[in-house]
C-alpha cells in the first residue's frame, strides 16, 4: 500500500509539473518555439492536469492547507485549459451558420485540402479520395515535382485549372480546380521560399469569391526558432481580407497553428472571418499517426455570407496530416455580420508583427488572449 501511495505521489509530481509549466509558459509574451509550442496540446494538458489532481488527492490523506492548495491549483489549471478549447466543442454555439439552401447548388463550393507529406508515396490514397469526394477545388501542400507528376496522372483531366509550385523544401503547393481561376498569383509574403496562392473564382450563380491559400513555417527547433514569420503571414492575409471586407472570402491551408492560439484569434478579429469548427468540434488533423498527440493545424476560415453545408476530417492517406473537406454555401440572407471585430490595439500589433517578420526578427512581444 505504501509503495502504491509513493508511486501515485511521484506520478502526481511529474504530471503536475508538466501540466502547470505547459499552462504557464504561453502567458510569457514571446514567440520562441519552446513557449508557443505549448499553445498546441491544450486538450492533452487537460487530461494530464486532471490525472495529476486525482493522483495528488489519492496519495495525500492529509487535509492541510498546502496539500489542498496544490490539488486546487492543478484542478484550476485543468479548467483553464478546458476553457480555452471549449469554443471548439459541440457544447459551444456555432459561429458559422448551417446551410439552409441545399437544393440549389449554384452557390455551393466544396474545397478539399491535404498536406500529403513530401516523403509519402501513397499517391493512390490521395487520388482515390479526391475522386470519391469530388471537390470543386483541391489544395495540396508539401508537393514537389514527383508529387505533381503523380497527381496529374489521376487528376489533370478532372481539374483543368491549376497553379503548380513544386518545391523540395516541404513547402511546395498545388491548387487544382474545376472552376476557372481568375488572376491567380503566387505570393511569397514573408519568406522567399514559402509560397501562398491568391486567386478568385466565380460561382455558378455569378458570385465572386476571393481565395487565399497559405502554408507558413511553424515554430519548431528544426524549422523556425520563433513563430514571428507564421504570425506575420497570417496578419498580412488578415489585413488583406479586411481591406476587401465586402467581398466573399475564404482563407485555407495548413497554417501550422491551432485555432485557439493568440495568433489565430488575432487573424480572425482582423479579417472578420468565421471559423466553422467553433461549436462543431476540433477536427484535429495532425498528427495522423499518433492519436494521443493530435491537434487542428489545417484550417478554413470564411466570410459570414457563407454558410456550412458540411465539414469533414477525411481518412488517412499515408501522411502525418488528415485531409479536410468543407462544403460552403453562399447565403447572404443569413449574413448577420457575426464575424468578430478588431480590438483596440489589434491592428497595431498585426503591423508590428508583419514588420518583424519582414525583417526576419524573432522575439516579438505578443499579447495574450
Amino acid at each position: 500500500m505504501f509503495v502504491h501511495v509513493i508511486a501515485l505521489r511521484i506520478l502526481a509530481y511529474v504530471l503536475g509539473i508538466i501540466g502547470v509549466v505547459g499552462t504557464l509558459l504561453p502567458f510569457l509574451k514571446y514567440d520562441d518555439w519552446w513557449i508557443r509550442g505549448f499553445d498546441y496540446p491544450r486538450q492533452q494538458l487537460v487530461v494530464i492536469l486532471l490525472l495529476s489532481a486525482v493522483c495528488w488527492f489519492l496519495s495525500n490523506s492529509s487535509s492541510d492547507t498546502l496539500n489542498i492548495s496544490i490539488g486546487v491549483i492543478l484542478t484550476l489549471a485543468a479548467l483553464y485549459q478546458a476553457y480555452r478549447i471549449y469554443p471548439y466543442t459541440p457544447l459551444h454555439g456555432k459561429d458559422a451558420r448551417a446551410a439552409m439552401v441545399l437544393h440549389d447548388t449554384s452557390g455551393h463550393l466544396t474545397i478539399m485540402m491535404s498536406n500529403v507529406l513530401q516523403t509519402n508515396r501513397r499517391t493512390d490514397l490521395v487520388i482515390d479520395l479526391v475522386l470519391e469526394k469530388d471537390p470543386d477545388i483541391l489544395l495540396t501542400v508539401e508537393t514537389n515535382q514527383w508529387w505533381e507528376e503523380k497527381l496529374a496522372e489521376g487528376l489533370a483531366k478532372k481539374y483543368p485549372y491549376r497553379v503548380n509550385i513544386p518545391l523540395e523544401n516541404l513547402y511546395g503547393m498545388h491548387l487544382w480546380s474545376k472552376i476557372e481561376l481568375i488572376n491567380p498569383e503566387v505570393k511569397y509574403r514573408i519568406k522567399d521560399d514559402i509560397p501562398g496562392i491568391d486567386t478568385h473564382i466565380k460561382l455558378p450563380n455569378g458570385r465572386e469569391v476571393d481565395l487565399y491559400f497559405v502554408h507558413p513555417m511553424p515554430p519548431s527547433p528544426t524549422e523556425a526558432y520563433a513563430s514571428t514569420g507564421r504570425d506575420a503571414e497570417l496578419s498580412l492575409v488578415g489585413l488583406q481580407v479586411k481591406e476587401r471586407e465586402h467581398r466573399t472570402a475564404i482563407v485555407a491551408g495548413d497554417m501550422n497553428d491551432v485555432a485557439w492560439s493568440h495568433s489565430s484569434r488575432l487573424f480572425q478579429r482582423i479579417s472578420g472571418l468565421l471559423d466553422p469548427r467553433r461549436g462543431r468540434g476540433l477536427f484535429s488533423t495532425f498528427h495522423a499517426e499518433y492519436s494521443l498527440l493530435r491537434w487542428p493545424l489545417d484550417h478554413v476560415f470564411h466570410s459570414s455570407d457563407l454558410t456550412v453545408a458540411g465539414l469533414e476530417r477525411l481518412p488517412y492517406v499515408g501522411s502525418d496530416h488528415f485531409p479536410v473537406l468543407i462544403r460552403l454555401s453562399y447565403e447572404p440572407q443569413q449574413d448577420d455580420n457575426q464575424g468578430e471585430t478588431p480590438e483596440a490595439d489589434d491592428l497595431e500589433e498585426a503591423r508590428e508583427t508583419i514588420q518583424m517578420g519582414e525583417r526576419n526578427e524573432d522575439d516579438a512581444v505578443i499579447k495574450n488572449e
